[in-house]
């Protein structure tokens, strides 16, 4: 049930030509990605490689140590909440953007203004959905109003909000961002072949003080290659430095390669199994919780995690990551594996012969092969949509995909809010819509409280599971290959920090 896709006798064909490599000479790196960005600006995407080009080529007003948790200045020198809404942000004098443009209030108004109005249609919606409006009070100081109280603001913008310079976002908007990025960060886009590749140039200029430290490494080419197998040959024949998101049997054998390094680490992304049970969902049968019970029952998550995932992998049972502030999986409905129970539960609710499935998946292929493999062994006739996250995303939220094989980093953000959250909290990816889950995840976001902010999280994940709009399954391993010569460190939050990064 379980495959294999990458046999010995390939790697070692591979492997018999050792390259030489132009990399290191150069002082740069060739990292490649499986996934397609349909936008750099950061407030125009939501996958993964949107994140890493985020904190590559931005910044944002404040920065969280990954190694502390600790807040830290960043292009904001201190803030204060001056009422339960309302946040007071001083601004670092002397930055200036990849363009030139210096950097002060008027770009935070802009850019934050900008976003936070629904008619520009940022597609993060659940990194901004809490905010009202920004205010200038002088030239280097700012004011930030919630729309309700909302304690993980800092969170937030300390991730997935950076400041763009608002001459140009005004001029070029969204489409322009995208073919020519401009930031403050220690990487600047210098060529954006779209949807292929994109090269990165250290900015020598980058502001004295920050968090983040001059880059080592002078250039960085990110390729685009969806083909897991395309990387691996890249990485044998020295075309790749670094790739991630490794499947683990081929991480494994890629540690014959004697030029090659493996390293791996549990991170903060999560996978779970999305179901569409509201009104318009393309799948009736799933309004009924029998169906979405047998579909959590016949899953053999803890195999799929062990024999697919990797040393190190953690099995969920809540829809949120571990850390994360408000977490729990106290109280919250279990669905083991139970092939008999699953046939069961869909005999009684009718489907004695099973039933036809649509299941939509846009990585770890393998991982969803073995789920449909075991749908497909207590009757469900499924079927698997393969595809690029961008296009599953607007199959979800246009109601034609009911059931959907979903990771969720949380933008890196250690908070409740930004995971469940973004799924069951009425916005655009919460096709269900059930009031009640809306209500607790809303409770969770704005109370000022934390412990009422726990309960309320807490009730709503049990909601969730007793309910059944989504199966829980494991937080990810990811695997990097990389060449044994380049010096970096994983980090939970899947981030390579290629400001980091150096050639020994």
């Amino acid at each position: 049930m379980l495959g294999r896709s990458l046999t010995a006798c390939a790697l070692i064909a591979a492997m018999a030509a050792m390259p030489a490599y132009a990399a290191k000479k150069d002082n740069s790196i060739r990292f490649a990605y499986d996934q397609v960005l349909e936008n750099i600006d950061p407030y125009y995407n939501n996958v993964r490689l949107g994140v890493i080009m985020n904190h590559s080529v931005w910044d944002t007003l404040i920065y969280r140590n990954p190694k502390t948790n600790e807040y830290e200045p960043a292009l904001a020198t201190s803030w204060k909440w001056i009422d339960d809404r309302t946040l007071e942000l001083e601004l670092r004098q002397g930055v200036k953007f990849h363009n030139g443009e210096p950097f002060d209030a008027d770009d935070v108004v802009f850019t934050l203004n900008f976003v936070a109005d629904p008619a520009n249609k940022a597609t993060a919606q659940q990194n901004i959905s809490w905010l009202e409006k920004a205010e200038k009070v002088d030239q280097y100081k700012v004011r930030i109003r919630a729309k309700r109280p909302f304690p993980a603001a800092i969170e937030y913008l300390a991730g997935p909000m950076p400041m763009h310079p608002n001459e140009y976002y005004a001029k070029v908007g969204p489409k322009g961002m995208n073919e020519k990025p401009i930031g403050t960060g220690p990487y600047k886009v210098v060529q954006h072949d779209i949807g292929k590749v994109i090269r990165l140039e250290a900015n020598k200029d980058y502001w004295e003080g920050a968090p983040k430290p001059k880059p080592s490494i002078d250039k960085i080419e990110i390729r685009m290659i969806p083909d897991r197998q395309t990387q691996v040959a890249e990485m044998l024949s020295g075309g790749l430095d670094l790739i991630m998101n490794v499947p683990v049997e081929q991480a494994e054998q890629l540690r014959a390669a004697p030029h090659l390094a493996v390293k791996s680490g549990l991170t903060m992304r999560i996978v779970f199994i999305l179901f569409n049970a509201g009104e318009n969902t393309p799948m009736p049968a799933l309004k009924d919780i029998r169906v979405r019970r047998a579909i959590a029952h016949a899953i053999d998550k803890e195999t799929i995690a062990r024999e697919l995932v990797g040393e190190g992998v953690r099995v969920l049972e809540t829809v949120c990551f571990p850390s994360q502030f408000g977490c729990t999986d106290e109280g919250a409905m279990r669905y083991p594996y139970d092939p008999e129970k699953a046939k069961a539960l869909l005999a009684e609710a009718g489907y004695k012969d099973g039933l036809d499935l649509e299941f939509f998946s846009y990585r770890e292929r393998q991982q969803a092969e073995a789920m449909v493999n075991y749908l497909r062994a207590v009757g469900i006739r499924a079927n698997l949509n393969f595809m690029q996250y961008a296009a599953m995303r607007e199959l979800h939220r246009q109601n034609k995909a009911a059931v959907t094989h979903q990771t969720w980093g949380s933008f890196s953000i250690n908070d409740v809010s930004a995971g469940p959250s973004a799924y069951f909290k009425g916005i655009d990816d919460d096709m269900t819509k059930d009031p009640e889950v809306i209500a607790y995840f809303e409770k969770g976001d704005s109370s000022v409280d934390p412990e009422e902010r726990k309960e309320a999280y807490k009730r709503g994940l049990q909601l969730v599971n007793e309910r059944a709009y989504a199966v829980p399954l494991y937080a990810l391993t990811t695997y990097y290959v990389a060449d044994k010569d380049l010096e970096f460190e994983p980090y939970p939050d899947e981030l390579p920090r290629f400001w980091e990064m150096k050639w020994k």
